[in-house]
């Protein structure tokens, strides 16, 4: 069993960290391949929720942390957010009012953990590292999820705020039971999934990416967060990926794996995430429709990010700045 203090004194020590972010344009699509490790430790994550994760990261690396503690509390900052809407509590629920969480964490040693369809439990996060630390499996589900999270000390709470259940009841008024919101005039809506990618100063590299999934989604539903080589994969000999956007997309081409491969055989970050997109758009008659974004690191350093449609933005800390920076896309 976890030391449920000790987990309650890490979140609160973590969400007290702020960061005003400063905002700029990405200057290239190709970023040079770096072979020194000068630029390191860096922590390079989606959305503008990433600022603060990433300097939370940042900060459990500073008071001598792992990686792996590293990125697990940096997106303990979104998951404890009840005003982000796609990630813990806080995130919309399915199309029958109830918030269900997906979750991945992989380490530099190729163990991984993952939960998915996961309710009442904050943190779902640190649950996966649990599953990766003390089982011989990698991905628990459901009730089967939840029953080990309160076996070892996690506590159990409503995920459903007031502001998401307006949110909810006013999308059945207007929608019914549609579990395909109107995804063509805004792409970027329902899916800002946290994924953060690591590199310590030894060149060692984790992920960890969480998401409350699609909003208002047919029950039962699960998407790319918490599938190993769909929404986040790590090979320490090589780098890491992790995704955010439409999962089924994701899914069906192995996106994250995929950019980690790609890298293996010699792409830069930036050209495997690029051509990861590419695969969506040749493989998916129907990804006009979606977002799909992408981030990805080496373990020189380098990092990359590209997405389908305008709008996807990342933060990335590095050399002491910490910056969101808006992805080039495939459709412009």
């Amino acid at each position: 069993m976890i030391d449920r203090r000790k987990f309650i004194e890490r979140v609160a020590a973590v969400s007290a960290l702020s960061l005003v972010p400063n905002i700029i344009k990405s200057q290239s699509s190709i970023l040079p391949l770096d072979l020194n490790t000068d630029n390191l430790p860096l922590f390079i994550s989606t959305w503008n929720h990433g600022i603060e994760a990433n300097e939370a990261a940042m900060q459990v690396l500073v008071n001598g942390g792992s990686i792996v503690d590293a990125v697990e509390q940096g997106v303990w900052i979104p998951e404890a957010d009840p005003n982000n809407r796609s990630v813990g509590i806080g995130g919309y629920p399915d199309r029958e009012g109830h918030v269900t969480l997906d979750a991945s964490i992989m380490g530099p040693d190729g163990n991984a953990g993952s939960v998915c369809f996961l309710e009442n439990i904050m943190h779902p996060i640190s649950v996966a590292r649990l599953v990766m630390d003390s089982t011989p499996h990698v991905m628990l589900s459901g009730d089967g999820a939840l029953q080990f999270a309160l076996e070892n000390g996690f506590k159990k709470e409503n995920l459903l705020t007031p502001a998401t259940e307006k949110a909810w009841k006013k999308e059945l008024i207007e929608t019914g039971y549609d579990p395909k919101p109107n995804w063509e005039n805004e792409p970027n809506k329902y899916h800002d999934t946290i994924g953060l990618l690591g590199v310590d100063s030894a060149g060692d590299i984790a992920g960890a990416c969480t998401t409350s999934g699609m909003g208002f989604k047919m029950r039962g539903r699960v998407g790319d967060s918490p599938i190993i080589g769909a929404g986040l994969f790590v090979d320490n000999e090589i780098g890491a990926a992790t995704a955010t956007g439409m999962g089924e997309l994701v899914m069906k081409t192995v996106g994250s794996f995929l950019v980690v491969e790609l890298m293996r055989n010699g792409r830069t970050p930036q050209q495997a995430v690029e051509e990861a997109v590419l695969r969506i758009v040749n493989k998916v008659p129907d990804h006009k429709k979606y977002q799909i974004g992408f981030i990805a690191v080496n373990k020189q350093g380098d990092t990359g990010a590209y997405c389908l449609q305008p709008g996807f933005n990342y933060a990335l800390y590095q050399n002491n700045q910490n910056i969101l920076i808006d992805s080039n896309s495939y459709y412009k």
